[in-house]
């Protein structure tokens, strides 16, 4: 199961977590004032000195002089215990272990220490809370859907999971990676339901990742990959909560990572990444027709351009006659071959994206609406590509961008440029074998040992109920097979009414 994954060795001289080691308080405080926003505070309070130390840049200026600083000068003895007493804050512990102090003052702490004993110091928590508040969905936005998405504090993401999941068998289990970053991750299950291999296996990789920096999702994603050779994404990116509310009833393991706007979820399947938390917002019909749509203008972005070129390259037998003379006369006077003129279209759309993506919204915007009809146009009328090429490559673009999940999008853009390799070389029997490697691929990759093409490969009947097409919430009696839940039914039986029929007529 694990034998695509990839290894992280371990330093064998030295252990990663822990860059310099402390043997007294004082050492560590010389270390830590070296630093600009490091300050210490000195005064004397009934002929006794003590320090207030804290890092500027973390804690809560305002509390600090009005929980702290304004209550130290007003008492009669100065001692830690009668400090703690007097500070109307709860986060207070009073120590002398240097490693202890330095994590709680590097997440916002302040210290207090009295000169009769510089090595004990009482910390009080005050951390400065900065971020951004709850707003809407960027990536999935949806227009019937809840329109709340995640921040970059694991506490507010937590607090919005909660909310849709009130129960006490919700788990969080917290982890901390990188030995110079400190990030914090939430795994996630539902107790009773998840299977407890999946949930193991997420926190013994977790575990096992030996890296200095893990600074987003996206980089633990990698790390916990399968297989990190692949263009697909195998753990599924999102930003809603009702996203990771929907994927925790199922049973899946859900992964929140401080300071970023994302969750995981884990283990997903191919045909999760186009479907939509409002496939669920409306009626199971119109549901299955757009979730088809999305599918077929998947298949259309990959397959439209490399058969262009495979049909005027080697099959032209196929093209109508009327058609033909369309095509003929678009192309008399370019002097490339077909697929030289689809990467010119192409590469210029991606050039587009690119740059759109890079800048400012509203410049952005104008730049790939300008940018797409002046190029496209004057590369037309130069006689550098056909009108119909050009129409196909739009189409192709558009199509591409149907896909909710941003970065499966991105792998089916990649995806279209070694089918048009290989319908350039073989023609037809070129995409067919590109196909095939393609199939082969999506057959032999497993997200956390799962089969990545469940439930086509292995064929699960059942669980086609909420795969290409969504069928009614009646017949949604189980979780997923591939997922192995402990708890398969999610249509539990109602008890029985005490209160009998003739009882209304009474």
């Amino acid at each position: 199961m694990f034998s695509n994954r990839k290894k992280f060795k371990k330093n064998s001289n030295k252990p990663i977590t822990e860059l310099t080691t402390y043997d007294t308080t004082k050492d560590l405080f010389t270390t830590l004032s070296a630093s600009s926003d490091f300050l210490n505070y000195q005064e004397t309070n009934s002929g006794i000195g003590y320090w207030v130390s804290f890092y500027r840049s973390l804690i809560d200026t305002q509390e600090l002089h009005k929980s702290v600083l304004s209550v130290l000068p007003t008492l009669q003895t100065i001692n830690l215990e009668e400090i703690k007493k007097n500070i109307p804050i709860e986060n207070m512990l009073i120590t002398s272990t240097p490693k202890e102090i330095k994590e709680r003052m590097m997440k916002g702490d302040i210290s207090i220490r009295l000169d009769t004993n510089l090595e004990e110091c009482l910390l009080i928590g005050i951390p400065s809370q900065q971020g951004r508040q709850v707003d809407k969905p960027e990536l999935e936005f949806g227009i019937i859907s809840p329109q709340e998405a995640f921040v970059e504090d694991i506490d507010i993401n937590l607090n919005l999971v909660r909310k849709r999941l009130p129960i006490p068998e919700l788990r969080v289990t917290e982890l901390t990676v990188g030995s110079l970053s400190k990030t914090k991750v939430a795994v996630l299950s539902i107790e009773g339901i998840v299977d407890q291999s999946n949930l193991n296996t997420v926190i013994q990789r977790i575990n096992d990742i030996n890296f200095d920096e893990i600074l987003d999702g996206s980089h633990l994603a990698q790390m916990l990959y399968d297989n990190s050779n692949t263009l697909f994404p195998l753990f599924l990116n999102t930003e809603r909560p009702d996203r990771i509310s929907s994927a925790l009833a199922e049973g899946k393991v859900v992964m929140i990572i401080d300071r970023s706007s994302a969750a995981l979820i884990a283990p997903t399947i191919l045909l999760e990444y186009f479907s939509t938390m409002e496939d669920y917002d409306m009626p199971w019909i119109p549901a299955s027709a757009f979730r088809l749509i999305r599918l077929f203008a998947v298949t259309f972005s990959i397959f439209a351009t490399p058969i262009y070129v495979a049909v005027l390259t080697y099959h032209y037998e196929l093209i109508p006659k009327d058609l033909l003379e369309t095509i003929v006369a678009s192309r008399n006077l370019i002097p490339f071959q077909p697929l030289i003129e689809a990467l010119f279209l192409e590469i210029s759309i991606e050039l587009l994206r690119e740059a759109a993506a890079r800048l400012p919204t509203k410049v952005g915007q104008t730049l790939g609406i300008v940018g797409g009809i002046v190029i496209g146009q004057a590369a037309v009328v130069a006689g550098l590509t056909s009108n119909i090429l050009l129409i196909i490559v739009a189409l192709s673009a558009l199509s591409s961008f149907v896909t909710p999940i941003y970065k499966m999008g991105n792998t089916i853009r990649l995806l279209r440029f070694p089918f048009l390799i290989g319908a350039q070389v073989w023609g037809l029997l070129g995409i067919s074998i590109s196909a095939i490697f393609l199939l082969t691929h999506l057959i032999k990759l497993t997200s956390m040992g799962q089969p990545y093409l469940a439930p086509i490969y292995p064929f699960q009947l059942k669980d086609w109920r909420d795969s290409v097409i969504r069928l009614p919430f009646d017949l949604f009696k189980s979780r997923p097979k591939h997922l192995r839940t402990q708890n398969t039914e999610r249509q539990p039986k109602k008890e029985k009414s005490p209160i009998k029929k003739n009882d209304f007529n009474d």
